[in-house]
């Protein structure tokens, strides 16, 4: 099978090839025989209920500063396509969802990774909410008062934005921290949007397990360990790579939370467990899988290949 891939990221040319999962599954899919095109989502277009795309068919190389070759600039219908990967990073903002929408008029018939509409309704920190049970006390909310009285029942928060990404604008506040009223008042000239308080878990200093799941099956773990004196473990802001092994309660948030992913559309997703407690869902542009296979452990991009090339092969594809 040779399928016709598109993918929409952020521009090919500046990824880190040793870090990159996007440029993994593109790599595994050339291995495969399938052709690939790149556009940039602020490329995307929809007129007269056509998705189109200026972008270029690309060639890939693992060779750090020579990784890849581009075709000339075209703009390409993608209904055409049989695949197109949704891989640009956060935040998820407006621009993030009328891409969605876009995207959202070609699947399935067109095969949508992640499912746009599911993209769309599932942000990483609310659909978690979704499965009680699984959280560390968490409040949404962009009522002052009603932080400062969570703060009071459970002491040491941390405080994020609901709509950001790879660890960005994540603080710890103590119970006798001043800067909570600096804090929201930042986030309030930013915009309207929620925050999210949630109670400090001790854990963390252990490190942030980052678990992929391809079809709602766990595929394997990294940890993320945060720098000395850091709460924030995400890669992109110091965090350290180590390998880990699944423990039974991820197992477990993994059984609950894997049906919903399926009956979604949601085929390759990152979650965060900080100790006992599941923390976010991410359906965006997950991470993690080159430092997952390098630590020893499973292909998450050959994987979520097995299971694309097995739902473009139905009948109905």
């Amino acid at each position: 099978m040779s399928l016709i891939v598109a993918v929409q990221m952020d521009p090919i040319e500046r990824v880190n090839i040793d870090t990159d999962t996007t440029f993994m599954m593109m790599l595994e899919a050339q291995v495969r025989g399938h052709g690939l095109w790149v556009y940039r989502p602020e490329h995307l277009s929809l007129e007269d209920g056509r998705v189109l795309a200026r972008g270029q068919a690309v060639n890939l190389r693992a060779v750090k500063g020579d990784h890849v070759s581009v075709g000339v600039v075209e703009v390409r219908d993608l209904a055409e396509m049989d695949v197109v990967l949704m891989r640009q990073d956060p935040p998820f903002d407006m621009a993030y969802i009328t891409a969605a929408h876009f995207l959202e008029a070609i699947h399935p018939a067109t095969l949508v990774v992640n499912n746009p509409a599911e993209v769309r309704n599932a942000p990483e920190k609310l659909f978690v909410t979704g499965f009680p049970g699984l959280q560390p006390p968490t409040l949404i909310t962009a009522d002052p008062e009603a932080i400062y009285d969570f703060r009071e029942r459970h002491g040491d928060i941390v405080l994020k934005p609901l709509y950001g990404g790879g660890g960005s604008g994540v603080v710890r506040l103590k119970a006798d921290d001043p800067n909570l009223d600096a804090l929201l008042e930042l986030h309030a000239m930013i915009g309207r949007e929620a925050v999210i308080a949630q109670k400090f878990i001790p854990a963390v200093s252990k490190g942030d397990k980052r678990i992929l799941l391809v079809d709602g099956e766990p595929v394997g773990a990294i940890n993320r360990i945060p720098a000395e004196g850091q709460v924030r473990s995400n890669l992109a802001r110091g965090g350290r790579a180590a390998a880990v092994e699944l423990t039974r309660r991820d197992l477990e948030i993994c059984t609950t939370i894997g049906p919903a992913l399926m009956a979604r559309g949601l085929l390759f997703v990152g979650i965060d467990v900080i100790g006992d407690y599941l923390t976010e869902i991410n359906v965006t542009s997950p991470t993690g899988a080159q430092q997952l296979k390098r630590f020893g452990g499973a292909d998450a991009a050959a994987a979520l290949w097995d299971r694309i090339e097995a739902i473009r092969s139905r009948p109905s594809h």
